[in-house]
């Protein structure tokens, strides 16, 4: 037996349970009151128990229709946005592209820039996503890829944006303590990005050595994204590795400071991915990309 009754007969309880009578949802279905009984009757057949207390007046909801109508209504209502949704799609399939990127990217360098896309192409809409992973890959449905590393991805075709640089940062006023009390990077209260999913990115730990700090332990409070670290900055908690394509803006601003003379190379850059035939929207964005790069 199939478990899962006929949408005709979700919709009616629906109806009922919003308008509150079988009269008014009988109104609101354009039925008859005896085809919205009916309805409901065989509905409650199909389940095995009574969703409508007929013994008051007027009838309400038993406590397994309560639940039925909350499954129902939220159901209903996310086919109905999903069924929006897809029409939007289709409307607009031509004029879409979808560019996948961390979350720091999408948060400090690619959102900030957007409107100047908007302005020159107004008629394309960019949808932005942030995988869990540090490395956004080329699946079905992206277009485009912001991707921090040395190159050499073997799927789509990948151009070099621009050089990146590290550079530990910290709130004005933390860095002015710091040096006023003859405070190096070996003892400073530093800040960690740490997760599972960032294993491309370089941590504390991995510039400390390129730079021949010895430091007695790297403890600090750890973060699992860039945005939840980048906020515990600014509030002057401790220093993170900033990468400039992320931290400028806060920097020029004021609501951060470089530590001086902390800039190091790694050898690393922002890359460009798109798929092997890209639309020619997606060209567009690329080269609007290497532009605002």
């Amino acid at each position: 037996m199939n478990t899962f009754p006929p949408l005709r007969l979700l919709s009616t309880f629906e109806a009922l349970s919003r308008y509150g009578s079988m009269r008014d949802a009988a109104a609101r279905l354009n039925v008859t009151q005896p085809a919205v009984s009916q309805a409901i009757k065989q509905l409650e057949d199909h389940v095995g128990v009574t969703l409508i207390d007929r013994s008051v007046r007027p009838s309400r909801l038993t406590e397994e229709g309560e639940l039925l109508a909350r499954a129902v209504r939220e159901g209903l209502g996310r086919i109905s946005a999903t069924l929006e949704d897809i029409r939007a799609m289709q409307a607009n399939a031509e004029r879409q592209i979808t560019v996948a990127c961390t979350l720091g990217v999408a948060t400090y360098w690619l959102m900030p820039r957007l409107s100047g896309f908007y302005e020159d192409h107004p008629d394309i809409t960019v949808n932005v996503q942030a995988p869990a992973t540090d490395l956004p890959v080329l699946v079905p449905g992206v277009d485009v890829a912001l991707r921090y590393g040395t190159g050499g991805w073997r799927e789509g075709r990948s151009e070099k944006l621009f050089a990146e640089v590290v550079c530990p940062v910290g709130a004005p006023d933390l860095i002015a303590r710091l040096l006023a009390e003859d405070t190096n990077l070996d003892a400073a209260p530093l800040i960690h990005v740490r997760s599972p999913h960032n294993q491309h990115w370089a941590g504390w730990e991995d510039y400390l050595t390129a730079r021949g700090i010895t430091r007695p332990r790297s403890g600090g409070q750890s973060f699992n994204n860039y945005v939840q670290a980048m906020q515990a900055v600014i509030d002057g908690r401790g220093l993170m590795l900033g990468w400039r394509s992320i931290t400028e803006r806060a920097v020029n601003d004021g609501s951060l400071q470089e530590w001086p003379d902390g800039a190091l190379d790694l050898g690393t850059a922002y890359y460009v991915s798109t798929t092997a035939s890209p639309s020619q929207d997606a060209k567009l964005f690329v080269d609007w990309l290497k532009a605002a790069a």
